[in-house]
């Protein structure tokens, strides 16, 4: 009997669950799911023979360290800041690990530890970081078997709402956690474009968003993803003119989010204390607006030329104008923006979510220039069962079973989902729920 131990029993870990409690009677493996809420964690395991809960205080050491010495890998879908502990239990007690989260300044630190103890700490296991890692690896290993030379790399992804789903003049719903998505962009982004190092502050992330065309879907627009730089040496394409890793979204989205940064609504660290404000007078205070003024034109007013009739028309729709009161506990415009939205962006039962990958490639070849697209379009079925909780979890559980199974050899350290031995097997089971990829070629 192999045990398994899933920290996490939130959104994202429906999929990667039900994979492992579906193969565990044949398998011979054991599952704990451990997390803060009993109810999530019973929901999950659906009374299932091979299944245990684990209610407990994931920064307890005390109640933490023997789930972690008691299992032979361990899988963590919690906050990214919680696998640092995980990641020193395993340490302790010689097990592998996987994440779906980017990799940590503290996580990498402890890269020649693991390495040295042969244990794998295989991070951005995911969707994106994940898949996108995995599928963008595959086409540049089989462009350089051709001894193509990549010139131009961009890579753009997207949880999104499915179009029967999009009723809201966003075009957005929160299919993953909201507080990422508030967070999402607010450490500025960094490229390569045509040769040159290009910076984008926070300040100006969203504006004038470019567009992309992903076959079967309205344009949608995208934004640079945090410092694609970091990727050039994981990806191996050192000497590429463009290299971009981008998150997508709809115009409307950009176009609203962007007034949100310029008005100073979205900061995580400003000290706004909420107690006796409203949502209006929160915006009032953050935009120096007077009581007598009429708040949307004040706010018009301080965006400019971005204060047109569809931008003040969307911060009305999400409230942003209302006298609403503001429950207790709020510290900062981050805890307004997530009050403020979670009710606005919310999935209702019957929604569905998509997820949307696409990879764009040029390369020479034997005097060519040769365009390659790569696209991914998957719809959720509703409810827990999204695309994005699918993406996330399947990936992780598949790479567990391999491994469990001796499948694949383990690369020891802290690493990413790039070597062949990991990506062609995921990739290929990964097929058989859905997730595959169409490509055209041109040139």
């Amino acid at each position: 009997m192999q045990t398994i131990l899933v920290a996490g029993a939130g959104k994202s870990s429906t999929y990667l669950i039900e994979y492992l409690l579906e193969n565990a009677l044949r398998k011979k493996w054991h599952v704990i799911v451990a997390d803060g809420d009993p109810a999530a964690i019973a929901k999950k395991l659906n009374r299932h023979p091979c299944g245990e809960a684990a209610a407990i205080d994931i920064t307890n050491d005390a109640q933490r360290e023997p789930l972690v010495r008691k299992a032979d890998i361990v899988l963590s879908l919690m906050p990214p800041h919680l696998h640092i502990m995980l990641a020193k239990d395993c340490l302790k007690y010689g097990k592998s690990l996987i994440t779906s989260s980017y990799v940590s300044d503290e996580m990498l630190a402890m890269h020649e530890e693991a390495k040295k103890a042969g244990l794998m700490f295989m991070c951005e296991m995911g969707l994106d970081p994940g898949i996108d890692h995995m599928t963008a690896s595959q086409i540049i290993n089989s462009v350089r078997k051709v001894a193509g030379r990549i010139t131009s790399f961009k890579s753009y992804c997207g949880g999104l709402i499915a179009p029967d789903s999009d009723d809201n003049p966003w075009h957005y719903k929160f299919s993953w956690n909201p507080r990422n998505v508030i967070a999402a962009g607010s450490l500025g982004g960094r490229y390569l474009n045509n040769g040159k190092v290009t910076e984008v502050p926070y300040a100006h992330l969203f504006e004038n968003s470019k567009k992309i065309k992903v076959p079967g879907l309205p344009a949608l627009a995208y934004y640079p993803n945090r410092d694609s730089l970091n990727y050039l040496d994981k990806y191996d394409i050192q000497g590429v003119t463009t290299f971009l890793r981008a998150t997508l979204r709809y115009p409307s989205f950009c176009k609203g989010w962007h007034a949100l940064v310029q008005l100073g609504l979205t900061s995580s660290s400003d000290g706004f204390n909420g107690d006796g404000h409203t949502f209006a007078s929160w915006v009032r205070l953050k935009t120096n607006c007077g009581k007598d003024q009429d708040i949307a034109a004040h706010v018009a007013s301080v965006l400019g030329a971005g204060g047109d009739d569809k931008v003040i028309y969307l911060l009305r729709w999400i409230g942003l104008f209302d006298d609403t009161i503001l429950p207790q506990g709020i510290k900062s415009s981050a805890d307004v923006l997530y009050v403020l939205l979670q009710d606005k962006w919310k999935m209702m039962p019957d929604d569905k979510d998509m997820v949307v990958m696409q990879h764009e490639i040029e390369y020479e070849h034997k005097g060519r220039h040769i365009t390659l697209t790569s696209s991914l379009v998957l719809e959720g079925n509703g409810g827990e069962h999204s695309a994005m909780a699918k993406t996330v979890g399947l990936p992780i559980a598949i790479l567990a079973s391999l491994i469990l199974r001796g499948k694949v050899t383990p690369p020891t350290g802290v690493c990413v989902p790039v070597m062949p031995s990991v990506y062609k097997p995921v990739l290929k089971e990964l097929e058989q729920f859905g997730v595959v990829f169409e490509e055209t070629v041109s040139g």
